[in-house]
C-alpha cells in the first residue's frame, strides 16, 4: 500500500493524524482488531449430530500430504499488534475458494476448501469469518462436523494434533459486510469486502479478508490460492494469479484464477465489475494484463506505465520474482500490492507512476518475503518509498536531499501524533511514520555502508526467504552481516525512537 503525500512530494497527500473518531470495537489490550468473542455465539452450524438429510457438502480432490503444498508451510504466530485475528494452531497450505455473487442483495455464496497443518494439538481450531455470512455446512476429512460462529470466530469443534493435516470444507452465505479500519488516514476507512455502484472490491491491509471467506487472516500464514466466481454478464469476476478460464453460461461469467506463490492473506483480492481484458509483456518477458471497467479507458492509459516502472525497479532489485504481474482498477482511493494482481483505485493519486512502481516494488518487498507480524508493515513500505524518493528525484531532475528533507517534516509530525514506525499507536495502521521513517533511515544505512554493499544487500534479501516470512530480528541481523556493519544504534533510534534522529 502506498501513503498520500501533498502536492509538494507529486502524487502523494500526507497522512497527519487528524482527530477522525475510528468505529469503536471491542478489543483486548486496546488494540485495533475485531474483537475474538461476543457474548453469545450463534447457533452452531450443521452439528454432525444433527439427523438432517442435507447432502453433504463434496470436498474438492487435494490432498493436504501433496509434498507440492509444503512451500506454503509456515510458523505461525499470534499477532503482537492484532492478537484476536488469526489463529496459531491452524497452518493454511492451500485454499480452493468457490465464490458466487448475487448484486441484488449483495449476496455471495462460498464454498472456501482449505488444506491445513495442525500447527500444535488441540481439541479444537478456529478461524475467521465476517458475522454477516452464516455457515451451513463443515466437513473435515469427509465427516460433517460441529462448528460454531462466535463474532468473527469460527470454531470447528474437533481435535486437531501438531502436524497433521486435513482437508475442511465450509459452505457459507450471506450479505459480506466491510470492517472498520484501524486508521485515521483519508483515503481508507474500511477493510474488506466493498460494494460501491454494483461494484465489488477488496483491500483488507492488515486484515479483512474475513470478510468475504473463512481464513486465518494473519501475515505469518501463507498459502497458495484457487478462485473460481461466478458473476451475472456482463460482470467479470478477477482475482489473483493466472487467469485460468473464463467462460460464459446462461447467462453468468465463470472465471478461474490460480496463484501459484504461497501469499498472505491481505495479499488475496476480488474485484466485480463490467471489466475489459488488456494483455501486455514486460521488456524481461513478464506477462501483463491489465483489467479495467468498460467506461474508463483512461484507467489503462495509466496501467500502460507498468512495463517502464518494472523495467526501472528490475535494473535495481533484479529479476522480478513472480511468473506475472496483473492489475485491477476498482472504485477505490487508494492502491494496493494484492500479489501478481495489484488492485488500484480509479482516481489519479492512485494511478500515478509513483503509485504504481510503489506497489509493483512491493512484489520484493512486502510479498516474496513478508513481515511475521504486524509491528514490522515498515519492512514493507520503507524500502518501497524510498525506491519511490529516487524515482521523484530522477524523474523531475532534483537533488534527492531535497526529497528527503521535506520528506522529513512530516515523518517528524507522524511519528510524534502515531509513535515509532517498529512501536506504533495499533489505532493508527498504516501513517506516514511507517513509510517515510524507514525510507529515511535506509539512506542514511547507505551513506554509511557505501554505494556498492547497499545495493548488493538490497538485491539479496528478497531472494533469500522467498515466498515466506522474517521477523524483524531476523532482517535486521542479516543487513549487518551483509554489509559488515553494526548498525543497531542506528535501527534502534529510527525504529523504536521517540523523536526523529538526527540526519
Amino acid at each position: 500500500m502506498r501513503a498520500k503525500l501533498t502536492a509538494l512530494i507529486v502524487a502523494l497527500v500526507v497522512l497527519v493524524a487528524t482527530a477522525v473518531t475510528v468505529a469503536v470495537l471491542v478489543l483486548r489490550d486496546g488494540d485495533k482488531s475485531p474483537a475474538s468473542s461476543t457474548p453469545a455465539p450463534s447457533e452452531p452450524a450443521s452439528p454432525s449430530s444433527s439427523g438432517t438429510d442435507e447432502e453433504l457438502i463434496t470436498q474438492r480432490d487435494i490432498d493436504p500430504a501433496d509434498p507440492a503444498l509444503d512451500a506454503a508451510l509456515s510458523t505461525t504466530v499470534e499477532d503482537s499488534v492484532y492478537p484476536n485475528v488469526g489463529d496459531p494452531s491452524v497452518d493454511a497450505l492451500k485454499y480452493h475458494l468457490d465464490l458466487t455473487w448475487t448484486p441484488e442483495g449483495n449476496k455471495l455464496d462460498g464454498i472456501a476448501t482449505i488444506a491445513f497443518r495442525a500447527a500444535r494439538t488441540q481439541a479444537q481450531f478456529q478461524l475467521d469469518l465476517g458475522e454477516s455470512l452464516k455457515v451451513n455446512q463443515v466437513v473435515l476429512d469427509g465427516v460433517e462436523v460441529k462448528a460454531t460462529q462466535i463474532g468473527k470466530d469460527l470454531v470447528v469443534e474437533s481435535p486437531i494434533t501438531t502436524d497433521d493435516r486435513h482437508l475442511v470444507t465450509i459452505a457459507y452465505s450471506g450479505a459480506p459486510e466491510p470492517f472498520d479500519a484501524p486508521t485515521t488516514r483519508s483515503d481508507f476507512t474500511t477493510l474488506g469486502w466493498t460494494v460501491t455502484d454494483d461494484a465489488v472490491w477488496t483491500m483488507q491491509e492488515p486484515y479483512g479478508a474475513f470478510t468475504w471467506y473463512p481464513v486465518n487472516d494473519q501475515p505469518a500464514d501463507k498459502a497458495f490460492y484457487d478462485f473460481t466466481v461466478t458473476v451475472p454478464a456482463p460482470y467479470v469476476g478477477v482475482a489473483n494469479g493466472e487467469l485460468l478460464d473464463k467462460r460464459e453460461v446462461d447467462g453468468q461469467t465463470i472465471t478461474e484464477f490460480r496463484l501459484h506463490s504461497p501469499a498472505s492473506s491481505y495479499l488475496t483480492t476480488i474485484a466485480i465489475d463490467d471489466y475489459v481484458l488488456t494483455q501486455d509483456k514486460s521488456a524481461s518477458g513478464v506477462p501483463l494484463t491489465y483489467w479495467t471497467p468498460r467506461d474508463q479507458p483512461s484507467a489503462l492509459k495509466a496501467l500502460r506505465y507498468t512495463p517502464k516502472a518494472l523495467a526501472w525497479l528490475e535494473r535495481r532489485l533484479g529479476p522480478y520474482p513472480f511468473d506475472r504481474l496483473g492489475s485491477v482498477v476498482v472504485p477505490s482511493e487508494s492502491a494496493m500490492e494484492t500479489q501478481t494482481t495489484i488492485t488500484y483505485g480509479n482516481t489519479d493519486y492512485a494511478l500515478a507512476p509513483g503509485t504504481v512502481l510503489h506497489e509493483i516494488a512491493h512484489h520484493w518487498y512486502g510479498n516474496i518475503v513478508s513481515p511475521t507480524d504486524w509491528r514490522d508493515v515498515w519492512m514493507n513500505e520503507g524500502m518501497t518509498t524510498y525506491l519511490e524518493f529516487l524515482l521523484r528525484a530522477e524523474t523531475e531532475k532534483i537533488e534527492l536531499s531535497k526529497v528527503l528533507r521535506e520528506a522529513a517534516l512530516y515523518e517528524r509530525q507522524s511519528r510524534e501524533a502515531d509513535g515509532p514506525p517498529g512501536d506504533y499507536d495499533p489505532r493508527s495502521f498504516a501513517q506516514t511514520n511507517v513509510y517515510y521513517s524507514p525510507a529515511l533511515m535506509w539512506h542514511e544505512v547507505r551513506e554509511k555502508v557505501g554505494e556498492q554493499d547497499f545495493w548488493v544487500m538490497v538485491r539479496a534479501w528478497p531472494t533469500l526467504k522467498k515466498f515466506g516470512n522474517a521477523t524483524r530480528d531476523e532482517y535486521l541481523a542479516w543487513v549487518q552481516k551483509q554489509t559488515g556493519t553494526d548498525l543497531s544504534d542506528l535501527f534502534d533510534a529510527w525504529l523504536l525512537g521517540e523523536t526523529t534522529p538526527a540526519r
